[in-house]
């Protein structure tokens, strides 16, 4: 199969994308794209929720519990029961799930200490999932060593580095995978490198390529969902909800499904069915990006009690990762600096950049710079994200505004102009923001 990631153009093209890891979402917060099959059987191969890699149905891990309990001297059987609780922790960021996991991929190289490549992309797919990347990377490197052509563990090690900011490192480690096995998952990942780099045509060809290929109705509906993110951040909702639809038929009740479709009523002007499929997204994952999302939609409706019950359960979020000593997110980062203390909020961007060097990260480090007041510092955090040539309209957005409060009135207007070209309904919040600044700076020229 020919090469699909390849070297980066010399200039990279420019359609228009934001990353859903900015402002309302955080798809590539943890892993985008996490683990593969791991050479097990079909009913065994776990995956994990934010990838295109792990089933999701209860009745698999059930089956992965039965399994050890006949054969607790198994070490396949254990891998792929820990790869499964992985899949569960990242739908849902339930602690006791995540030590389940790790209990039983211990458990797994406890019985095969050497050579057991396939605990140790485990290992490294719970870290990713955990925030904790550097850890990742360890495992992915101990995995590929054990067995180089394993597909799944390179695809960890691509993740891995992607969320370290090694990013032509991870698209050589996605190019093996691809070499390896060109199935859904590595063409996922192919597609993302391509979406890094701001071409948002290869990475659409590339990701309908991977919706061909995919076997599962997990493997299809993740497909679909960044498939109908594509059409949203380039000015199509329609399009949007149609695919977001089409996922939802094979995969119901996917939370990342129903956020994409929300987010297309959004757009459309539908703001009753967004709240719906919003809440219908955060009952099933209450996850941050669905709880800032939700919010940030009743506030634009002007719901500020509704917005304010979504914001409290993020701040009661924030409160128990405190407690357990977590590095904070960019969706976290974002939100302090937004509504909480932006002092605090550029403190919690120093951290996270420290153990994920990666764009979004720099981006919510800049904009909580920002809102304290301290845009020279920012400005350079807000260029270190659109570094790679990403296409973000919220990154252009925040960009903007830092160039403004530096009196670089010139910059913001390209700024702002170029995040409502690339998507001109990126936030319900800071896009007529957006309009509203750009306007005044015309009317001033």
């Amino acid at each position: 199969m020919p090469a699909p990631t390849g070297p980066a153009p010399a200039t990279p093209a420019r359609g228009g994308r934001r990353l859903r890891s900015a402002v309302i979402t955080l798809a590539l917060g943890g892993v985008l794209f996490t683990v593969g099959a791991l050479g097990l059987a079909p009913q065994q191969t776990p995956t994990v929720a934010s990838g295109p890699d792990t089933p999701r149905s209860t009745d698999a891990t059930e089956a992965l519990r039965i399994r050890v309990r006949k054969l607790p001297t198994d070490p396949d059987g254990w891998s792929a029961l820990g790869m499964a609780y992985v899949q569960q922790a990242r739908s849902t960021s339930d602690a006791a799930t995540y030590n389940r996991a790790r209990t039983a991929l211990r458990k797994s190289l406890a019985l095969r200490p050497a050579g057991n490549f396939a605990a140790e992309t485990g290992m490294g797919a719970l870290e990713s999932a955990r925030h904790h990347f550097a850890e990742a990377l360890t495992w992915a490197r101990r995995a590929t060593a054990a067995n180089p052509y394993s597909a799944p563990a390179q695809g960890v090690l691509a993740d891995a580095l992607t969320q370290l900011g090694r990013y032509e490192d991870s698209y050589a480690a996605v190019q093996r995978m691809t070499d390896l096995r060109p199935d859904s998952s590595a063409l996922a990942r192919a597609s993302y490198t391509w979406e890094l780099r701001g071409n948002t045509a290869r990475a659409r060809d590339l990701m309908n390529k991977s919706l061909q290929a995919a076997g599962t109705p997990t493997e299809k509906a993740f497909a679909l969902t960044h498939l109908a993110t594509l059409a949203l951040e380039t000015g199509d909702p329609r399009t949007a909800l149609d695919l977001a639809g089409t996922g939802l038929e094979a995969l119901p009740g996917d939370a990342a499904l129903l956020e994409a479709r929300a987010r297309a009523h959004t757009a459309l002007g539908q703001p009753r069915q967004a709240v719906a499929d919003f809440t219908a997204a955060v009952a099933g994952a209450p996850l941050p990006q669905y709880l800032l999302g939700l919010g940030d939609l009743q506030q634009s409706l002007g719901h500020r009690e509704a917005a304010e019950e979504q914001y409290d359960v993020l701040r009661a979020q924030d409160t128990l990762r405190k407690a357990s000593g977590a590095v904070p997110d960019a969706d976290a980062v974002l939100f302090e600096a937004d509504h909480g203390d932006p002092d605090t909020a550029v403190g919690m961007g120093r951290a996270a950049l420290r153990q994920r060097p990666f764009i979004a990260v720099h981006d919510a480090y800049a904009w909580a710079l920002h809102r304290a007041g301290r845009d020279t510092e920012a400005v350079e955090q807000a260029d270190l994200a659109l570094a790679l040539g990403t296409v973000s309209a919220p990154f252009h957005y925040h960009r903007a505004l830092i160039n403004q409060a530096l009196g670089r009135t010139g910059d913001a207007r390209t700024d702002l102009r170029r995040a409502l070209d690339i998507d001109p309904h990126f936030h319900p919040v800071d896009a007529p923001r957006a309009r509203t600044a750009l306007s005044r700076i015309e009317t001033v020229r």
